[in-house]
């Protein structure tokens, strides 16, 4: 018999609810009382990642793959509607993607198709997909907006940036594209946060920092808790109507990957040798965000400054040393 009937409570389905960002967006959406249901297969999330409330008597977990068909359906047969459908699972390696392109493109596009169209034909309200910054592949000067997007140098910028189009063309749901995240994070370091992981494990051995290419490399590093803000925005779940479209999530503030490596030495108070080594296949020289639509249709501002993140981290880090490789 169906679960399908109306309640007070939000209810939300959040998949890859294991990684970063959708553990810490499914414990804030719990902490203001809304239920979760989640689901992850492990690839890349990991189960400790869900100890702070994987108890928690509003939330649900299904070990589940995206790519299983029905997924959407079944879960609301099970739990009942959901108010909004937040799309995190994929694999996030942009290196793996180069080698596994193929199933790169089943989980990243083709489930995230099926899931879309699942919460479409449910009638869902909201649907949430995490993009990337790896979707801008074309040399842009200065901050790329959202219609400048497209030529990704890698499967998984390809994966995400058709799942974006798809969404935007649709009408249906959104599409956030979040730049350089960094913050707190268990597991392996995704395409977001590699190169502020890398280096703070260097740092805080006080080993010599390498970096891939000439260290000019800019990025938009945005904290892990504002891109949090910003599904939750995009979803419906901050007192606003889930919006439509394809969004920027950054801090349209640009960094070297250089400027990066000693800002973090400075932080830790030292001095490091910087060496520098051939850069990487598939790695965007430069990429920062144009945030205008997000702030202007949504009111999204980031909270948090630079150094003020990373000292944060660091400081995490350095009593979570094993959560660094």
């Amino acid at each position: 018999m169906s679960s399908n009937k109306p309640s007070a409570k939000r209810r939300c389905l959040v998949t890859g609810v294991a990684g970063n960002v959708g553990s810490k967006l499914c414990q804030a959406m719990l902490d203001d009382g809304v239920s979760v249901v989640g689901v992850d297969n492990f690839f890349s999330g990991l189960q400790s990642n869900l100890a702070p409330f994987v108890a928690h008597p509003d939330f649900s977990f299904h070990e589940r793959s995206i790519v299983e068909p029905g997924v959407v359906a079944d879960l609301s047969e099970k739990h009942g509607n959901f108010d909004a459908v937040l799309h995190m699972a994929a694999v996030v390696s942009v290196p793996w993607s180069m080698e596994y392109p193929e199933e790169t493109m089943a989980v990243n596009h083709a489930a995230t198709l099926a899931l879309h169209q699942e919460a479409r034909d449910l009638g869902v309200p909201a649907f949430v997909f995490a993009g990337s910054a790896a979707e801008y592949g074309r040399p842009v000067d200065g901050p790329v907006r959202e219609d400048q997007a497209g030529d990704p140098v890698s499967p998984y910028g390809w994966s995400k940036y058709l799942s974006s189009k798809h969404i935007e063309e649709s009408g249906f749901g959104c599409a956030l594209r979040f730049f350089n995240l960094y913050g707190p994070a268990r597991g392996k370091p995704g395409p977001y946060d590699g190169v502020v992981r890398r280096f703070m494990a260097m740092v805080l051995n006080s080993q010599p920092l390498t970096i891939f290419g000439d260290g000019g490399q800019t990025r938009d590093f945005v904290y892990v808790y504002d891109a949090v803000k910003a599904v939750l925005l995009a979803g419906g779940l901050s007192g606003r109507k889930p919006l439509a479209g394809v969004f920027n999530v950054g801090t349209g503030l640009s960094t070297s990957v250089t400027e990066l490596a000693e800002l973090l030495a400075d932080i830790a108070g030292q001095k490091l040798p910087i060496t520098y080594l051939p850069e990487r296949a598939g790695d965007l020289r430069h990429s920062l965000a144009d945030t205008s639509k997000l702030e202007s249709l949504g009111g999204f501002k980031p909270d948090m400054v630079l150094r003020a993140g990373l000292s944060i981290t660091m400081d995490w880090f350095s009593e979570n040393r094993a959560d660094l490789v």
